[in-house]
């Protein structure tokens, strides 16, 4: 019998008879058996794991036979396979004979992939999705949540009367919100040919619809992002994030644009630790007005009484 691995708690009705780490499962008969008692739980188990071996990331990534995992942000989720565009066949000899054929097969092989209205619709908005994605700096995981709202909006007909850019900024603003990656709709706004109106209209369509719940955005997710760009220490980021902190239990943030207050908090924690930069400057890097973050700085040192400890 060969070594063993324990079997999950509670995956059969007859483990409940014997400990879970006296439950082992033997590769070679596919079978789990109790130690204490020698009773087969289960048999005829099918083994998953491939039957080649590999010792190096090189070698395992050469023989593994399988493609790219399934995602949304792919029109046919990734299951579909294309031609290379290679001009050699498998043994590295050059393709004469059946070149011609070959073009015609990628191509009929390229029109079979979007056969229907939804396919053509799906892979114009997840090539919109990748563009903003890219320029917007987005993770894989909001990605592919964003993929995943544009798709139950498609098939509620959401989409339907409205542009294709206009629903996909506003999946993307959704899927921002709900991982807590800041983006505002002024940023997302400015790659997009989409006025921030209608990105805004969609964004609320979206969230009745499709029944999607968000939280309020939170300034603290900005002061990372804010910090960073500036060139500040992480000294910074904690400063800023006990000020907000403070005049949150002050009630004062109510109603006010998160970008606007961190931006503000993040300029006045550089006062304090002597990495001065100007309000233009951290006004340019979070996407708001020089005014906004001169009003919120004056609120919150007042809040905080702060007037004779900052010089600016």
């Amino acid at each position: 019998m060969s070594v063993k691995k324990p079997i999950e708690e509670g995956s059969t009705s007859n483990s409940l008879k014997c400990p879970p780490n006296k439950i082992i499962f033997d590769h070679e008969k596919g079978e789990y058996v109790c130690l204490e008692t020698g009773e087969v739980i289960e048999e005829r188990i099918i083994d998953e794991r491939a039957e080649w071996r590999a010792f190096t990331p090189e070698e395992r990534e050469k023989r593994a036979r399988t493609g790219g995992p399934i995602t949304s942000t792919v029109h046919d989720m990734g299951f579909a396979t294309s031609i290379d565009y290679s001009d050699k066949d498998a043994s590295g000899r050059k393709i004469i004979e059946k070149k011609a054929q070959l073009q015609k097969l990628r191509r009929w092989q390229a029109r079979t992939r979007i056969q229907t209205s939804i396919d053509r619709n799906l892979a114009q908005a997840l090539n919109e999705l990748d563009r903003i994605s890219e320029l917007l700096n987005l993770p894989t995981h909001v990605r592919e949540e964003a993929a995943r709202i544009y798709r139950m909006a498609v098939e509620k007909g959401l989409v339907r009367g409205r542009s294709i850019e206009s629903v996909i900024a506003a999946a993307v603003y959704v899927a921002s919100r709900a991982h807590r990656i800041p983006r505002s709709l002024d940023e997302i706004t400015k790659y997009t040919r989409i006025p921030r109106k209608e990105i805004a209209r969609c964004y609320r369509l979206l969230l009745k619809e499709l029944g999607i719940r968000v939280t309020a955005v939170d300034p603290i997710d900005f002061i990372p992002r804010i910090a960073h760009a500036l060139g500040l220490s992480g000294e910074i980021v904690k400063n800023a994030t006990e000020i907000l902190n403070k005049v949150r239990n002050k009630g004062i943030t109510a109603g006010k644009d998160p970008a606007g207050l961190a931006a503000a908090a993040v300029y006045i924690a550089a006062l304090q630790a002597g990495e001065k930069r100007t309000q233009k400057e951290v006004a340019h890097v979070a996407g708001v007005t020089e005014v906004t973050v001169r009003n919120r700085y004056k609120e919150i040192i007042e809040a905080l009484g702060l007037e004779d400890r900052l010089e600016e």
